[in-house]
């Protein structure tokens, strides 16, 4: 095996029990959307213990891809963005079953995410975002 195979090989494996999750409207149910910064809001119904599900039960390793966690954002209340995912994952005692929390997104199998688009070719993926209004 050369070293791209062995490359390739150790992507697939690190992937393979690997399900990424956005933040903001996928766990936490972020209603008033940037606000002040802060973690503000409720888990999204059935969010935490489908964490607790995926990951325990499952056995999937967790990670939060979020725009918070980038390093160029503000400290809120002289805390970072992954500071403040963290704790606020620690409040609602599901902290232990995440990996990491990231703005750089990883391997994964899936990425679970409010504002995905499912691409299965162009023409399709245009005319989806179309029918979601997102474009004209």
């Amino acid at each position: 095996m050369d070293k791209y195979q062995e490359f390739e090989q150790s992507c697939i494996d690190a992937e393979s029990k690997v399900i990424c999750l956005d933040f903001d409207g996928v766990i936490h149910k972020n209603s008033k959307g940037f606000h002040d910064g802060t973690i503000y809001d409720d888990p999204i119904e059935g969010a935490l213990e489908s964490i607790k599900h995926l990951n325990h039960n499952l056995g999937y390793t967790l990670t939060i891809h979020t725009c918070k966690a980038n390093p160029k954002r503000p400290l809120v209340d002289g805390k970072t963005g992954i500071e403040l995912v963290w704790g606020w994952l620690e409040k609602h005692n599901v902290a232990q079953y995440i990996k990491e929390v990231t703005y750089i997104k990883p391997n994964a199998i899936c990425y679970i995410d409010d504002k995905g688009v499912r691409f299965n070719n162009w023409a399709q993926c245009i005319e989806d975002c179309k029918k979601l209004n997102l474009i004209k």
